[in-house]
């Protein structure tokens, strides 16, 4: 059944054959009505009568470019296929006796082509990624160009529109697993800065008195780097929550674009939105975050040394630290215990 209904389909409407069907001397078959539309085109300065016309001229076929010369009666002077209409109502009847019942169809206005205002759009032209209309193709801009039916077009990239906003949604979920993270990121800064801030304050308030002023300079240290990171990932995460909402728009418009009945205005507005898809779905323009960027235990303290520093005092240093596992045991005596150190993490590239 499949290959007989493609020797039924009209090469100028790519639909199948619609009666009266003419045979030209090639032995080709036409609709008359795709007929007279060639004709008319190929002739546009003869006489016309009801939209047909009335005198003698000649055009190609569209198949073979085999030249057709017609006498006066136009596209009527040509003989009818009887035996292709005969066999057009008997596939058309075996193939409504084979269907289901289909649920009656909406009647929507068909899209109309904008170089030739009195033809539908029935065909897709590959070459430019349009649908476009038969006419077009026969002696419009399209006479080059590789076409398709337009119910194949609109199947493969409504498969493809819907493949993309499946990989969104999946992609969108990733992005709201990421500023989860990025939140608890921020929580684990603010506790981790709170603690060493904490810390800081304990030492400092056995010699209050002499290191008021040095403990409010190296306190800001603290927030001051506490606040920097905090602005980075909040930043960050504004960011993130821009994307998801522009990916989320994006679904909306797909699923909205997916509903369209119309297979020309849906090919219409869909590769602008394919491109939207395409951009939704990168993330490479979105920064990361550096592994242990959270930390701020590089400003724990240690007053081993305040009997002579006291003036002087800062976070420790890395030659403090060596120094420190040498003599650890005397310092750890000194202040009742010694904290740890972990060397600063690299600056964010804002």
């Amino acid at each position: 059944m499949d290959n007989l209904e493609k020797q039924l389909i009209c090469p100028i409407c790519l639909e199948t054959f619609t009666k009266p069907v003419v045979i030209l001397p090639c032995q080709h078959n036409l609709c008359r009505k795709c007929a007279n539309d060639i004709f008319q085109a190929s002739n546009p300065y003869l006489p016309t009568r009801g939209g047909s016309v009335t005198s003698g001229g000649r055009f190609r076929c569209p198949s073979c470019r085999h030249e057709v010369v017609l006498d006066r009666h136009g596209v009527y002077g040509l003989q009818r296929n009887l035996l292709v209409e005969n066999i057009i109502d008997m596939f058309k009847q075996e193939s409504t006796s084979s269907a289901k019942p289909a649920a009656p169809e909406r009647t929507e206005e068909q899209a109309m082509c904008h170089e030739h205002k009195e033809e539908k759009i029935n065909i897709y032209c590959v070459t430019h990624s349009v649908p476009t209309c038969s006419m077009c193709k026969v002696f419009g801009a399209h006479q080059d160009c590789e076409v398709a039916p337009l119910k194949s077009m609109y199947q493969t990239q409504k498969t493809e529109l819907t493949d993309g906003i499946a990989m969104m949604v999946g992609n969108n979920d990733r992005i709201q697993g990421i500023i989860s993270q990025l939140k608890e990121t921020c929580r684990t800064i603010e506790e981790n800065g709170r603690r060493q801030k904490s810390q800081l304050c304990e030492k400092f308030d056995h010699l209050y008195a002499i290191l008021e002023e040095r403990k409010r300079d190296l306190s800001s240290k603290v927030v001051a780097e506490q606040e920097e990171k905090l602005n980075y990932i909040r930043g960050l995460t504004k960011k993130y929550k821009e994307h998801l909402e522009q990916s989320c728009k994006t679904v909306e418009t797909g699923i909205q674009t997916l509903e369209e009945p119309e297979m020309a205005v849906f090919l219409q507005t869909v590769k602008d939105l394919l491109k939207r898809t395409g951009e939704a779905l990168s993330t490479s323009h979105l920064e990361k975050v550096e592994l242990g960027y959270e930390a701020m235990d590089h400003y724990t303290v240690n007053f081993w040394r305040e009997g002579r520093a006291l003036r002087s005092i800062d976070f420790i240093s890395d030659d403090e630290d060596e120094y420190e596992e040498v003599d650890g045991g005397k310092a750890e005596a000194e202040v009742g215990g010694g904290a740890s150190t972990a060397a600063p993490l690299p600056s964010p590239a804002h």
